[in-house]
């Protein structure tokens, strides 16, 4: 079977005893929180701010 991707469905990694583990599913910590929210502060001061500046 092959995905949208072109990719082969069938093909399994060597390792298909271990469980995959995606980005959503892993533990974070209070300086990868702290990290994001100034991303986002300084994304809406980019956003709103400058222009209001202008």
């Amino acid at each position: 079977m092959t995905d949208d991707h072109g990719h082969d469905d069938s093909h399994h990694d060597s390792d298909a005893g271990e469980e995959r583990v995606t980005s959503p599913m892993q533990s974070f910590g209070t300086s990868q929180v702290t990290t994001g929210l100034v991303i986002l502060l300084v994304g809406l001061v980019v956003v709103f701010g400058v222009p209001l500046l202008v």
